[in-house]
Protein backbone atom coordinates (compact mmCIF):
# COMPACT_ATOMS: atom_id res chain seq x y z
CA UNK A 1 0.00 0.00 0.00
CA UNK A 2 1.27 3.45 -0.94
CA UNK A 3 0.09 6.69 0.63
CA UNK A 4 0.34 10.08 -1.06
CA UNK A 5 -0.65 13.56 0.14
CA UNK A 6 -4.11 14.57 -1.03
CA UNK A 7 -6.86 16.92 0.04
CA UNK A 8 -8.54 16.67 2.49
CA UNK A 9 -6.62 13.58 3.72
CA UNK A 10 -3.84 11.23 2.69
CA UNK A 11 -4.81 8.84 -0.09
CA UNK A 12 -3.78 5.20 0.07
CA UNK A 13 -3.75 2.78 -2.86
CA UNK A 14 -2.13 -0.44 -4.04
CA UNK A 15 -0.12 0.30 -7.23
CA UNK A 16 -0.59 -3.32 -8.35
CA UNK A 17 -4.34 -2.74 -8.46
CA UNK A 18 -4.40 0.83 -9.74
CA UNK A 19 -4.21 2.24 -13.28
CA UNK A 20 -3.61 5.68 -14.70
CA UNK A 21 -6.00 6.50 -17.54
CA UNK A 22 -4.83 8.97 -20.18
CA UNK A 23 -7.76 10.20 -22.26
CA UNK A 24 -7.37 11.72 -25.74
CA UNK A 25 -3.73 12.80 -25.40
CA UNK A 26 -3.50 12.90 -29.18
CA UNK A 27 -2.10 15.34 -31.68
CA UNK A 28 -5.56 16.14 -33.15
CA UNK A 29 -6.78 17.13 -29.69
CA UNK A 30 -3.75 18.86 -28.18
CA UNK A 31 -1.68 20.34 -31.02
CA UNK A 32 -2.24 23.28 -33.39
CA UNK A 33 -3.62 22.14 -36.74
CA UNK A 34 -5.69 19.32 -35.24
CA UNK A 35 -9.40 18.88 -34.70
CA UNK A 36 -9.44 20.82 -31.42
CA UNK A 37 -8.03 23.87 -33.19
CA UNK A 38 -10.43 23.35 -36.14
CA UNK A 39 -13.29 23.60 -33.62
CA UNK A 40 -11.93 27.02 -32.63
CA UNK A 41 -10.42 25.91 -29.33
CA UNK A 42 -7.26 27.56 -28.05
CA UNK A 43 -5.22 24.35 -27.81
CA UNK A 44 -2.26 26.27 -26.35
CA UNK A 45 -4.18 26.08 -23.05
CA UNK A 46 -3.71 22.29 -23.14
CA UNK A 47 0.07 22.43 -23.55
CA UNK A 48 0.85 22.50 -19.78
CA UNK A 49 -1.08 19.23 -19.34
CA UNK A 50 1.37 17.30 -21.54
CA UNK A 51 4.53 17.52 -19.34
CA UNK A 52 2.40 17.01 -16.22
CA UNK A 53 0.84 13.87 -17.75
CA UNK A 54 4.28 12.63 -18.85
CA UNK A 55 5.59 13.11 -15.30
CA UNK A 56 2.58 11.25 -13.88
CA UNK A 57 3.05 8.40 -16.38
CA UNK A 58 6.74 8.06 -15.56
CA UNK A 59 5.97 8.00 -11.83
CA UNK A 60 3.22 5.41 -12.28
CA UNK A 61 5.46 3.21 -14.45
CA UNK A 62 8.21 3.39 -11.82
CA UNK A 63 5.71 1.84 -9.41
CA UNK A 64 4.69 -0.85 -11.92
CA UNK A 65 1.25 0.66 -12.45
CA UNK A 66 -0.76 0.07 -15.60
CA UNK A 67 -1.22 2.98 -18.02
CA UNK A 68 -4.40 2.90 -20.13
CA UNK A 69 -4.66 5.22 -23.15
CA UNK A 70 -8.16 5.98 -24.45
CA UNK A 71 -7.72 7.11 -28.07
CA UNK A 72 -10.54 8.90 -29.87
CA UNK A 73 -10.42 7.77 -33.48
CA UNK A 74 -12.65 6.42 -36.22
CA UNK A 75 -12.47 3.80 -38.94
CA UNK A 76 -11.37 5.09 -42.34
CA UNK A 77 -14.92 4.76 -43.71
CA UNK A 78 -16.34 6.60 -40.65
CA UNK A 79 -18.89 3.81 -40.16
CA UNK A 80 -18.38 4.12 -36.41
CA UNK A 81 -18.89 7.91 -36.34
CA UNK A 82 -22.45 8.85 -35.35
CA UNK A 83 -23.98 11.43 -37.73
CA UNK A 84 -24.65 13.83 -34.83
CA UNK A 85 -20.94 13.80 -33.96
CA UNK A 86 -19.83 14.09 -37.57
CA UNK A 87 -22.07 17.09 -38.24
CA UNK A 88 -21.67 18.82 -34.86
CA UNK A 89 -20.72 22.48 -34.81
CA UNK A 90 -19.13 24.58 -37.52
CA UNK A 91 -15.49 23.45 -37.58
CA UNK A 92 -13.17 24.40 -40.42
CA UNK A 93 -12.43 20.68 -40.75
CA UNK A 94 -14.71 17.81 -39.84
CA UNK A 95 -13.86 14.30 -38.66
CA UNK A 96 -12.43 12.40 -41.63
CA UNK A 97 -11.43 15.54 -43.56
CA UNK A 98 -7.81 15.88 -44.65
CA UNK A 99 -5.91 18.14 -42.27
CA UNK A 100 -2.24 19.01 -41.70
CA UNK A 101 -1.72 15.71 -39.82
CA UNK A 102 -3.80 13.46 -42.08
CA UNK A 103 -7.50 12.71 -41.90
CA UNK A 104 -8.95 14.20 -38.72
CA UNK A 105 -9.44 11.68 -35.86
CA UNK A 106 -8.99 8.75 -38.25
CA UNK A 107 -7.32 5.58 -37.01
CA UNK A 108 -3.74 5.24 -38.25
CA UNK A 109 -3.34 8.91 -39.17
CA UNK A 110 -0.62 11.05 -37.59
CA UNK A 111 -3.14 13.38 -35.94
CA UNK A 112 -4.98 10.51 -34.24
CA UNK A 113 -1.63 9.38 -32.84
CA UNK A 114 -0.43 10.29 -29.38
CA UNK A 115 1.71 13.32 -28.63
CA UNK A 116 5.37 12.22 -28.59
CA UNK A 117 5.81 12.76 -24.84
CA UNK A 118 2.91 10.38 -24.10
CA UNK A 119 3.48 7.55 -26.55
CA UNK A 120 2.19 4.24 -25.19
CA UNK A 121 4.90 1.86 -24.07
CA UNK A 122 5.06 -1.94 -24.28
CA UNK A 123 3.06 -2.67 -21.09
CA UNK A 124 0.44 0.00 -21.71
CA UNK A 125 -3.07 -0.68 -22.95
CA UNK A 126 -4.57 1.34 -25.82
CA UNK A 127 -8.34 1.47 -26.21
CA UNK A 128 -9.59 3.02 -29.45
CA UNK A 129 -12.93 4.76 -28.90
CA UNK A 130 -15.22 6.34 -31.49
CA UNK A 131 -17.05 8.56 -29.00
CA UNK A 132 -16.42 11.41 -26.63
CA UNK A 133 -16.93 9.22 -23.56
CA UNK A 134 -13.76 7.51 -22.35
CA UNK A 135 -14.99 3.99 -23.16
CA UNK A 136 -18.01 4.50 -25.44
CA UNK A 137 -18.32 1.68 -28.04
CA UNK A 138 -14.76 0.51 -27.42
CA UNK A 139 -13.30 -2.69 -28.84
CA UNK A 140 -10.82 -5.04 -27.19
CA UNK A 141 -7.70 -3.18 -26.05
CA UNK A 142 -4.36 -3.39 -27.86
CA UNK A 143 -1.23 -4.06 -25.84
Amino acid sequence: MLTIPAHPDLFGFDPAHTAVVMIDMQRDVVEPGGFGAALGNDVSLLAPAVPAAAELSAWARSLGMLIVHAQECHRADLSDCPPAKLLCGQPRLRIGDAGPMGRILSHGERGAGFVPELMPQARDVVIAKPGKGAFYATRSPRR
